[in-house]
C-alpha cells in the first residue's frame, strides 16, 4: 500500500482530545479492505499488515512520559525559556530576589503569560503526591513545578515589570503633562487672543445683523470659515481683511501668537491615555509598597521606594493640574471637554495662527507688488540719484551722437571753400563774365597765375 502523508500525534498528545474517543480498529473489522487494497495497491505490493500489531508496537516504543501542560503551551514555554538563556534555578531565584539585572523586561513580560493555571497546579499536586520520578517530566514541566513554588508569584512578576518600566514611563509622561498645562494656561491668560476674537465677533455680527441677529459668541471651528469667505473681487479672504484692520488700527495685537506656548506639543497628547498611565503607575507603586511590607528585607524594593516615591507624587499632582487646566481652558472658550480632547482643541488655534501668518505674508507681498508697479509707471525717478554705470554711460553717449547726426541731416549747412591767393574768387568771377564756352576753346583767367600755382578745394567739393 502507498504511504499516507499525514502528521501523526504522539500517544502522549491525544489525552483529552477527540482521538481518545475514537476506535479505528472497529471500523477496520466492519469493512472489507480487500477492494481498497486492490484499488490503491502499489506495483510492489507486499502482504497485508496487522494494524493492531503496529499500534501495540508503537505504544511499546513511545516513551510513557507524564505531561502537566497542554502541548502548544508547553511548546511556547520551551521557546520562551530558550530566549531567556538561563537555567530553571537561576530564573526562579532572580524572581524571588527581584533581580532585574539577571532577567530582561522582555523576558519577564513573556514569562508572565505562563503563570500556572489552577488545572496545572492540580496536576502538579497529583504528580507530587504520587511521588513519580521527575525524569518522566519534560524540561517545561520541571520548570513549571519550580515556577509554581515561588510565593506570591503573580505579584512578584508584576512588581518586577513595574520596577523596570517606571523610570522610562515617568520620563515619557511628564513632558506631555507639562505641555497640556502650559498650553491651556497660555490660551486662557492671553489678552491679545481675547481681543482678536472680539474683532472676529464684531465683524461676524455686522455681517449677520440683517439676517440672523447678533450672537454672543461662536464656536472655535468658526475660525476656519474666515478663509472660506471671499471678497467681491475674489482677491482676498475675510481673514486678509481682518489682518489689514488689525495691522492698521490695532498694531499691538499683531504678535498675539507669541503669548501662546506649546500648542503643537499639547495637540498631540491623548490626555485620557496619559491619565490612565499615571493611574497604572500609582497602582504599581501601591503593589510595590505592599510587597515591601511583606518582605521588608529586600534592598531592591527599599531603594526603589526611597528614590521614586517623590516622583510618583509629582506625577499625580501634575496629572491633576493638567486635567483641571485643560477642562478650564476648553470651557473658557465655549467648548465641551468631553467632545473636545487636546488633539481637537489645540489644533483649532494652530490652524488659525498658521492662516493668520500666511495672510500677513500675502499682504506684505501685495504691498511690494503695488509699490513696484507705481515705480514702473513713474519712470523710476529714484534712479537719477544713483551713480551711472560704465555701460550705461557708453550707451548714453552713443544715443547723444545719433541724435546729433540726425539733427545735422535736417539742417543743411553752407559749404566752405578754401583756396590760395584768391584763386577761388577768380574762378567765380570768370564764370560770371563768361557763362559758357565751347569745350575746344580755351578759357583763361583775368589775372595771371603765378608759376606752379594750383587750385585747392575742401573735401566737400570734388574736382
Amino acid at each position: 500500500m502507498p504511504v499516507f502523508n499525514w502528521v501523526a500525534l504522539k500517544p502522549s498528545q491525544i489525552d483529552g482530545t477527540v482521538f481518545n474517543e475514537l476506535n479505528d480498529e472497529k471500523v477496520l473489522q466492519e469493512l472489507d479492505m480487500s477492494d481498497f487494497e486492490e484499488q490503491f495497491k502499489t506495483k510492489a505490493q507486499g502482504p497485508g499488515l496487522d494494524i493492531s500489531a503496529l499500534k501495540a508496537k508503537a505504544t511499546q516504543k513511545a516513551p510513557n512520559k507524564v505531561t502537566l501542560m497542554e502541548s502548544n503551551r508547553a511548546k511556547n514555554l520551551a521557546i520562551t525559556l530558550r530566549k531567556g538563556g538561563r537555567s530553571i534555578q537561576d530564573i526562579c531565584t532572580a524572581i524571588e530576589t527581584y533581580d532585574q539585572q539577571a532577567l530582561s523586561l522582555d523576558f519577564l513580560e513573556l514569562l508572565l503569560r505562563f503563570l500556572p493555571t489552577e488545572y496545572e497546579r492540580t496536576l502538579i499536586g497529583k504528580f507530587e503526591r504520587e511521588q513519580q520520578p521527575p525524569e518522566e517530566l519534560s524540561d517545561e514541566d520541571q520548570f513549571m513545578i519550580r515556577f509554581s513554588k515561588i510565593p506570591r508569584l503573580a505579584e512578584r512578576m508584576n512588581v518586577m515589570i513595574f520596577l523596570g518600566n517606571f523610570s522610562d514611563t515617568a520620563q515619557l509622561l511628564m513632558p506631555q503633562l507639562n505641555a497640556i498645562i502650559a498650553a491651556s494656561m497660555s490660551l486662557k491668560s492671553s489678552s491679545k487672543l481675547r481681543n482678536i476674537l472680539e474683532i472676529v465677533l464684531a465683524f461676524g455680527n455686522y455681517m449677520n445683523s440683517s439676517k440672523r441677529g447678533a450672537a454672543y459668541g461662536f464656536r472655535l471651528q468658526s475660525l476656519d470659515a474666515l478663509l472660506e469667505m471671499k471678497s467681491t473681487d475674489r482677491k482676498q479672504t475675510l481673514l486678509h481683511y481682518l489682518v489689514r484692520v488689525i495691522t492698521e488700527k490695532y498694531p499691538g495685537l499683531t504678535g498675539f501668537h507669541t503669548e501662546l506656548h506649546f500648542l503643537d506639543k499639547a495637540g498631540t497628547v491623548s490626555l485620557d491615555s496619559v491619565l490612565q498611565d499615571v493611574r497604572s503607575l500609582q497602582q504599581g507603586m501601591e503593589l510595590t509598597r505592599k510587597e515591601f511590607m511583606r518582605q521588608d528585607d529586600s534592598p531592591v524594593l527599599k531603594d526603589f521606594l526611597k528614590v521614586n516615591s517623590e516622583v510618583m507624587e509629582k506625577l499625580q499632582a501634575d496629572s491633576k493640574t493638567a486635567k483641571e487646566a485643560f477642562e478650564s481652558a476648553v470651557e473658557y472658550f465655549g467648548e465641551n471637554p468631553k467632545t473636545s480632547p487636546p488633539t481637537t482643541f489645540f489644533p483649532m488655534f494652530m490652524r488659525f495662527i498658521k492662516a493668520y501668518k500666511k495672510a500677513e505674508q500675502d499682504i506684505e507681498l501685495w504691498k511690494k507688488q503695488e509699490a513696484a508697479a507705481k515705480e514702473a509707471e513713474s519712470g523710476s525717478p529714484s534712479s537719477e540719484n544713483q551713480p551711472e554705470l560704465p555701460i550705461q554711460k557708453a550707451r548714453r553717449q552713443q544715443m547723444d551722437m545719433i541724435a546729433e547726426l540726425k539733427k545735422k541731416q535736417m539742417v543743411k549747412e553752407p559749404l566752405i571753400y578754401e583756396g590760395k591767393d584768391g584763386a577761388i574768387e577768380d574762378i567765380i568771377s570768370d564764370l560770371r563774365n563768361n557763362p559758357y564756352r565751347r569745350a575746344d576753346k580755351g578759357r583763361g583767367s583775368s589775372k595771371k597765375r603765378a608759376a606752379g600755382q594750383s587750385l585747392q578745394a575742401t573735401p566737400d567739393i570734388p574736382l
